[in-house]
């Protein structure tokens, strides 16, 4: 029944720090079949526990601004210090195989996007309060005081661009968040026209 691919569809996820956004993706995608995170290039350096090719392609400076250079990434930024971005290739690879593809990017970085590409799809993970918020960057133990200082700054101004997505889920109950995103990506893959291309062909037997 299934002789035609579709083509996949592109997602922006955005969340300030601690909202849990990770972890949502996480825990989404062994529920939903061709379904990736994009892989971003960083100047950072890798935290313990992350993976190349798997969590981040680590890069230097020099190496970064020349792929800039290049035109080489569909959007970039510069986040506390260090540069991240995401790389055509990388992206539209996979939804020509009609993989579905995943953004975690900040509202910055979906601006760029949805100017690049505005059939993406954005969603924005919100945290139940500011408190909570802060609670859970503090017990992630990855930061200092006056990183933590920086991370909620930078929180209250990404909260302040809720409104430029397509979707909101509040993060106060996991199970539900998660149920909530997943009916998202259910929902696209049963659009007429992606259906159509799937179901083509016994579509066709239907109608004889």
């Amino acid at each position: 029944m299934n002789n035609l691919i579709p083509l996949g569809k592109l997602y922006i996820i955005s969340a300030p720090s601690g909202a849990g956004k990770t972890s949502l993706i996480k825990q989404l995608r062994p529920q939903l079949p061709n379904l990736v995170v994009s892989v971003s290039h960083t100047t950072r350096s890798p935290r313990i526990g992350e993976s190349e090719a798997q969590d981040y392609f680590f890069v230097s400076i020099p190496t970064f601004e020349k792929m800039i250079s290049e035109q080489a990434f569909l959007e970039y930024a510069l986040v506390f210090g260090n540069y991240y971005g995401t790389a055509i290739a990388t992206i539209d690879q996979k939804l020509q195989q009609g993989i579905d593809v995943i953004l975690e990017i900040d509202w910055q970085g979906a601006r760029q996007i949805k100017q690049l590409k505005p059939d993406c799809l954005s969603i924005f993970i919100l945290p139940p309060s500011i408190d909570i918020l802060e609670q859970r960057l503090r017990q992630r133990g990855q930061d200092n005081e006056q990183i933590i200082q920086r991370r909620m700054s930078e929180s209250l101004t990404e909260l302040s661009h809720y409104f430029e997505y397509d979707y909101l889920i509040v993060n106060a109950d996991f199970s539900q968040a998660l149920a909530e995103l997943k009916s998202i990506f259910m929902a696209q893959r049963l659009l007429t026209k992606r259906q159509v291309s799937i179901l083509s062909p016994w579509l066709k037997t239907l109608l004889n």
